[in-house]
């Protein structure tokens, strides 16, 4: 039987989502990817059960989750809790999501109907066999439905104790106002938007989300900070035979220039510089922006957890590192 590291808690920080009570480790585990249908179930197990030695409490789902069957990386992190983690509700944060197409006919494609999220959520908790998950998620902003009917869906979860609180995912900023003025006038417990950010993807910067976040109390839970890849070693000398890019099952490769590949090898001697890898040192870059609640990664097998965990342990960026960095940035466009 599974008995979890007794000095979990000591490995792992743990921040404050916004200006809630709620605390989220640094690192979170996504399972998007490698929790699907065909993957392997003793794998996944065990690198859950190294997430949760290592003080990551936080699991990020969503209905949608588990290619080829939607739904399928809820119904194996269902089995993982059952068998692993029943007497350890209380201290995992469980979040899920629904917005993107999920189950044919109208009721189940891309939208923010009260219909749609009230639907997803009893079908989520029903496939993980829990009675509520600890942040429920409006996965992406809807232009055909009233903000209002969103939010309010939203709001019942929590009324109905389905939900403890409530966030939005793949919200710009003008939306996130919008929705969070409705919030307000609910009192809903609303703590946290999910973005896209990383070195290579810092619209969020741009578009000012992290500063309205840290104006409005609320958490970003950032996601894809490795840039699905290329913020590691793997692509520091081109493409390798083996990888995504090569076999042609991944967007990003069309990003890959040869400048961007030098720009990556700045970055990178800087790392070693660090004694950190790149991946780690771009994971501990996202903790220099305040708005930054939890970074969400996501994994292959047990080792990569660990080492991405790893990247926390640094020391603190320098002033002349953080500006090394930061003219490398500007002048690197993907």
């Amino acid at each position: 039987m599974y008995q979890p590291n007794e000095n979990r808690y000591e490995l792992m920080k743990y921040n404050r989502c916004g200006k809630s009570g709620l605390k989220l480790p640094a690192i979170s585990l996504g399972l998007w990817q490698n929790f699907g249908y065909r993957d392997n179930f003793e794998n996944m197990q065990e690198m859950c059960r190294t997430a949760f030695d290592l003080g990551i409490t936080h699991f990020d789902l969503a209905n949608n989750y588990g290619h080829p069957h939607n739904g399928a990386a809820e119904e194996n992190f269902g089995r993982i809790l059952s068998r692993d983690f029943c007497g350890y509700r209380d201290q995992l944060i469980i979040s899920t999501k629904a917005g993107y197409e999920m189950w044919d006919g109208p009721y189940g494609d891309r939208n923010g109907s009260r219909k749609y999220l009230t639907a997803s959520l009893d079908q989520s908790l029903k496939r993980m066999g829990i009675e509520y998950v600890d942040i429920y998620y409006h996965h992406i902003f809807d232009p055909n439905t009233p903000l209002e009917e969103t939010a309010l869906a939203l709001d019942n979860a929590v009324r109905q104790g389905k939900a403890l609180y409530v966030g939005i995912s793949n919200y710009n900023t003008e939306q996130t106002a919008e929705i969070n003025k409705i919030f307000k006038e609910l009192k809903t417990p609303f703590v946290v938007n999910q973005p896209s950010y990383s070195m290579l993807n810092r619209w969020v910067e741009a578009d000012g989300l992290d500063k309205y976040a840290i104006e409005n109390g609320i958490g970003l839970a950032v996601f894809s900070p490795l840039y699905q890849g290329l913020l590691t070693d793997r692509y520091l000398k081109g493409i390798p035979a083996d990888s995504r890019i090569a076999k042609g099952i991944s967007w990003i490769g069309s990003k890959l220039t040869d400048e961007l590949v030098g720009h990556l090898n700045e970055l990178n001697d800087i790392a070693g510089g660090r004694g950190q890898t790149l991946a780690q040192m771009a994971l501990k870059w996202l903790h220099t922006n305040p708005a930054v609640t939890t970074v969400l990664i996501g994994a292959s097998r047990p080792q990569q957890i660990k080492d991405n965990v790893a990247a926390l342990t640094a020391p603190d960026f320098t002033e002349e590192e953080l500006k090394r960095i930061r003219d490398i940035l500007d002048k690197t466009r993907v």
